[in-house]
């Protein structure tokens, strides 16, 4: 898939980037990327040249933070029952050693207890929205996990942990969705129907409190947010937001780059979030 505007080469002195939190969907995403696509890979375009890419998906979940040092991470088809031509799709991916060991030391010092993993691949969390936003696979991709038993204030530290790297060229993707409710999306994939309520409202209550650099609110959220149980029973979706917002500093300011629905049920809002000082 060869890409329509070519990025610079990396100069000697890299230019900050944003941290992003982006929508992957379910899995057929890849095959009809439709507008929450081209969102991604005009997101992509507008960056300069990143170092490397900190990957951190909702389907990578450990028990410590946990970076990937493959030199090469495989694709990842951690799904089934979908369409053949799903399964052929690969994302050439490179790692860089460096890369994830100047992640490794902003988690130690920081205090987080960070192990390595050298055979971790990139599930569809991780490779579908990068095969978007990097068709040409030109930047190294270094996987870092969350812990979806330690909640948003923890994932918000990780983010931090690793906010100085923006200033050397890393770009944090961190990907998920703003509603991800596994029951709603199986009956919506049998019968179709309408799009319910709270698959609007409790997007919109997220990029509310966002905007307003909310954060007491957005850390409670499970409490305050509209329908937050259904619109995540388990919060694992959710979380890499935290380590994305965390990554722009402790004054982040957000931008929304798409507000979007696919299959009735899944929210497909993405943001960027850059230190405002």
């Amino acid at each position: 898939m060869p890409s329509a505007n070519p990025r610079p080469s990396r100069s000697s002195q890299p230019d900050a980037q944003p941290s992003l939190f982006v929508a992957h969907g379910a899995p057929t995403f890849a095959l009809r990327p439709g507008a929450a696509g081209a969102a991604l890979a005009g997101a992509a375009a507008a960056l300069s040249r990143p170092r490397a890419v900190i990957m951190v998906s909702a389907h990578w979940d450990t028990a410590q933070p946990t970076v990937g040092v493959a030199d090469r991470p495989q694709t990842v088809h951690d799904f089934g029952g979908f369409p053949e031509e799903l399964y052929r799709l690969r994302y050439p991916a490179t790692g860089c050693r460096e890369a994830a060991l100047d992640v490794c030391a902003r988690l130690a010092g920081a205090g987080f207890v960070a192990q390595t993993d050298a055979t971790r691949g990139l599930d569809h969390g991780a490779w579908i929205p990068l095969r978007m936003m990097f068709p040409d696979a030109d930047v190294p991709v270094i996987p870092l996990s969350i812990q979806s038993r330690l909640g948003p204030a923890h994932h918000l530290a990780l983010g931090r942990a690793l906010a100085p790297l923006s200033a050397q060229g890393f770009l944090l993707v961190a990907s998920g969705n703003l509603t991800h409710n596994l029951r709603d999306y199986q009956l919506a994939s049998l019968g179709g129907g309408s799009v319910p309520a709270y698959v609007r409202a409790f997007p919109e209550w997220i990029w509310q409190r966002l905007a307003a650099a909310d954060l007491p609110a957005l850390l409670d959220y499970r409490r305050q947010a509209p329908d937050a149980a259904r619109a995540h029973p388990s919060d694992e979706h959710l979380l890499p937001l935290f380590v994305a917002l965390g990554a722009a500093g402790e004054h982040a300011g957000a931008e929304r780059l798409h507000a979007g629905i696919d299959d009735y049920v899944i929210a497909m809002d993405m943001f960027s979030f850059r230190s405002t000082q």
